[in-house]
């Protein structure tokens, strides 16, 4: 039974040779590179989490200068972004490699409670970006005394 005729679809193979055309182009082209190889695609690495008056964020941006940082809220939607530029001239011999970061990130975060935005404080040191949201007034736990009568 090895000798059977198999009948020829030429489709078939018309549909292999594009699957093969589109993983030899998803393979051979680099995504763009951007300036910041840790950051990934979306931007900086950040932790944010909460405390009972707080939202905390820290995010990672070495590089970057304090005044090419912008940050803002917009309801519940922090957005942080900025731009690396780095320069730096070297007068010194024969240049075997030299490379050079550019670029801008953007990230946006859906805040978990409402903040009051006009009480933010933003430290910048050795390369991380430490955010205080303080929480709204209304978000924040209220006790109640229970008096007895």
């Amino acid at each position: 039974m090895a000798d059977e005729l198999q009948r020829w679809e030429p489709f078939r193979d018309l549909v292999t040779l594009r699957e093969a055309m589109d993983r030899l182009f998803a393979g051979s082209f680099v995504r763009p590179s951007t300036a910041f190889p840790s950051f990934g695609i979306e931007g900086p690495a950040v932790d944010m989490y909460q405390t009972q008056d707080d939202i905390v964020v820290k995010a990672a941006i070495p590089g970057v200068k304090p005044e090419d940082i912008n940050i803002s809220v917009t309801g519940d939607i922090l957005t942080i972004q900025g731009e690396l530029k780095e320069e730096e001239k070297v007068e010194k011999g024969n240049y075997l490699r030299q490379e050079r970061r550019y670029g801008q990130f953007r990230r946006e975060f859906s805040l978990p409670t409402q903040v009051n935005a006009d009480k933010a404080k933003a430290e910048f040191e050795h390369g991380v970006l430490t955010l205080r949201l303080p929480k709204a007034e209304a978000v924040k736990p209220k006790s109640i005394t229970v008096k007895a009568k």
